[in-house]
Formats: C-alpha cells, structure tokens, sequence
C-alpha cells in the first residue's frame, strides 16, 4: 500500500477513485476536497434474471503448494512490491515457467501489475521451478514468496 501511494504521489495526478462491488480506494492531493458518498446498491427487479458466471476461460489449477512442504535448500523468489501476480505476458499466452522449467539467472518468471506499471519479476538463480506458490491473478504484497526453485 505504501509503494502505491508513493506512486500516486509522484504522479501528478490530483485524484483517484477506484469502486469495485467489494472495494473502494480515493486518493486525493487535494486536501479540502469532498470523499464521494458511498454508492447506494439497487436491487435489480424481479422480472429481471440474473446471469451466472461464464465458465473459466483458463485451466483450473491446483492450489500453490505450502511454503513448509518445500526442500530446505529452495531458493524463494518473492515479489519485489505489491500488485497483482500474472504467470503469463499477456492473457492467453503461455505461461513464463510451468514446475519443472529449468531457468538460467536472470530468465523472466512473471509480471507483477500495479496502477498499469508491469515489473517483471527474474530468477535470482538457475534451476529448476519446484513450486509456484501463488495462484494466476492473485494480489500479491512484496516480499511475498512466487516461486520456489531448487538448484541443479
């Protein structure tokens, strides 16, 4: 939370205001500005049917393996900041690295997102990829833990 505010500070920009159905977020530099009201729900009518969710459009994956099930001589890669983890380039790409991907040091392992600016996240080390410990679009803090390899 703090990087993101450091980069909304050194933006320029005079506001922002993000409303998702289970999150809000306004900043502002302005400090005499007025906070917007809180959206009022509208139930929907009853005529009115409500549609499910589409299916997946990506495979279903198993959860990331625990952190305490990994060897003693893994080495963590962990996310440089917060953000939002993605495997892959771009949405239906192939994903950098799968388990079992050998990597060099310095080979591209994912993307780290936050407000648009991508940061690509590399290996520390070569070897090869025994675990990646978080799920594709999840949100992420830094420091977190992404992968988990094992040295050849």
């Amino acid at each position: 939370m703090k990087q993101l505010l450091d980069e909304f500070s050194r933006s320029g920009i005079r506001e922002l205001h993000i409303r998702k159905p289970d999150f809000e977020l306004y900043l502002s530099t302005d400090a005499s500005a007025a906070r917007p009201q809180a959206a009022t729900p509208v139930a929907a009518p009853a005529s009115v049917p409500i549609a499910q969710p589409a299916a997946p459009s990506r495979p279903i994956v198993a959860p990331p393996a625990p952190i305490s099930s990994l060897p003693d001589d893994a080495v963590i890669i962990k996310a440089p900041n917060l953000g939002t983890f993605y495997r892959a380039p771009k949405p239906g790409a192939a994903n950098y690295v799968e388990v079992g991907s050998t990597v060099q040091a310095g080979d591209e392992l994912c993307l780290i997102e936050v407000m648009k600016l991508f940061t690509a996240v590399r290996a520390g080390a070569s070897g090869t990829v025994h675990a990646v410990l978080v799920e594709d679009g999840a949100m992420v803090e830094g420091g977190q833990p992404l992968f988990a390899l094992v040295r050849d």
